[in-house]
């Protein structure tokens, strides 16, 4: 579920000139809430708070669809407002409140927003693997995205780490995905981003032409897999060629 997210309307003025209460130094302030959770705003409810002196004494609740007062002067008060025009103009509330907040948040709320994408090497500690890229998608809207590698053109699903979409706070979202490999020489390794803002999946291409000393780290790496590899398979027909030469003898 959503978090409730709310607009408020807040106006303050003189006690006497709207209530006329006996007290003309206290104050009276009315405050409009817009609480809404879905993204459509279908649920949206407009409440208006009317205080007198901090203490609510009459209240709009679009749920309920009529004033209610909570001390004498206020039921008598929402009773009057009940039967008034007022009514009307508090009942399509609701209508205001999604008017005002579609134009707050028209932007996120109506539009698609591109990702940002961005194909880096990563380095790490240990790993089956000499190299590691991140594929980064940044900045993007609505938060539903697809973050997949491809290797030549095929997809890759082993080694892969992602992720969940991460709100930035500001309505746009953020994600991550990891691809630990061993290169080859002439391949492409690619990063496809699927989002609602492309209308076709979009591939970004790992560029190979890395710093002199990043490439180096790689090739090291993986000179120094594949070396073990061999020291490994050697020692183990070391092993198997001395136990098959062994001679038992009887006590």
């Amino acid at each position: 579920m959503s978090p409730l997210k709310h607009l408020s309307f807040v106006l303050i003025l003189t006690l006497s000139v709207l209530t006329g209460a006996e007290s003309a130094n206290g104050y009276y302030m009315r405050w409009s809430r817009c609480i809404y959770s879905s993204p459509d705003l279908s649920d949206m409810v407009y409440i208006d708070n009317f205080y007198i002196n901090k203490f609510l004494f009459t209240q709009f609740n679009s749920t309920v669809g009529r004033f209610v007062g909570f001390s004498k002067n206020g039921m008598s008060l929402a009773e009057r407002w009940n039967k008034e025009m007022f009514l009307i103009t508090e009942g399509a509330g609701v209508d205001k409140c999604r008017y005002y907040i579609k134009i707050k948040d028209t932007p996120p709320r109506e539009k698609t927003v591109k990702p940002k994408v961005m194909l880096s090497s990563v380095k790490q500690a240990g790993g089956r693997h000499p190299a590691m890229l991140m594929c980064s998608a940044y900045e993007f809207y609505p938060p539903h995205i697809k973050v997949s590698w491809l290797r030549d053109g095929k997809l890759m699903t082993s080694e892969v780490t992602s992720t969940m979409e991460m709100a930035d706070g500001d309505w746009y979202y953020q994600i991550h995905s990891e691809l630990e490999y061993t290169p080859k020489s002439g391949e492409k390794i690619s990063c496809m981003v699927e989002h609602a803002s492309f209308n076709k999946p979009m591939i970004y291409d790992w560029d190979p032409s890395l710093p002199e000393s990043e490439r180096n780290k790689i090739v090291i790496g993986a000179s120094g897999l594949v070396l073990g590899m061999i020291i490994a398979a050697a020692g183990l027909i070391y092993y198997k060629k001395k136990s098959t030469g062994r001679i038992l003898v009887a006590n």
